[in-house]
């Protein structure tokens, strides 16, 4: 069994929720809505997937209450406690989030995601790789544009589980392939 747990943000627990419908194979109104052929990415075995937890982690006092992380890297500002970096400190902050994630609920992958100023990151961690992409989209939290936001948020739930999909299948030359990822070997 490949356990699974996430810390998200800006993809609003949603990334978690879907795995956890693929690893249940349920269809219809609780099925998957972001995955329309699981085939596409390979021969796994969903069955052997298993969603540890699905956390929404949208504060800097979550983060450290609840992820347990002691001294994470101090927001650009903050909208009633929502952290807010520029894409530098997502992508920072999105790794620090999935390794927690990781570190506390024991699992084989952890996904981190937080957006604040422009694309947003996603961080999926191994105990063999450090994944780290951005969204297509650009949105500015502070600004309050809910369209842009959605869309922001679309695209990276999209995107993780693309990547995650990719990983369980054992397809990394794929995911090097892919635009906006940086991949590290532990």
């Amino acid at each position: 069994m490949i356990k699974i747990a996430t810390a998200e943000c800006f993809t609003h627990g949603k990334i978690g929720r879907e795995l956890h419908a693929i690893a249940q194979s349920y269809e219809g109104n609780f099925g998957c809505e972001y995955v329309e052929n699981l085939q596409d990415y390979g021969d796994f075995d969903y069955g052997e997937l298993s969603v540890t937890c699905s956390l929404f982690i949208p504060t800097i006092e979550a983060v450290v209450k609840i992820l347990n992380v002691e001294n994470p890297p101090k927001p650009d500002m903050l909208i009633k406690g929502i952290k807010v970096y520029d894409e530098a400190g997502d992508k920072k902050v999105s790794k620090i989030m999935a390794q927690a994630v990781k570190d506390l609920s024991d699992c084989d992958i952890a996904v981190g995601t937080t957006a604040g100023v422009g694309r947003g990151a996603i961080s999926v961690i191994t105990d063999k790789y450090e994944i780290t992409l951005t969204t297509d989209v650009y949105a500015d939290l502070s600004e309050n544009d809910s369209e842009a936001l959605f869309k922001r948020s679309e695209n990276g739930i999209a995107k993780a589980l693309e990547i995650t999909l990719l990983l369980l299948n054992r397809r990394i030359d794929k995911i090097r392939s892919l635009e906006n990822v940086e991949i590290t070997e532990k």
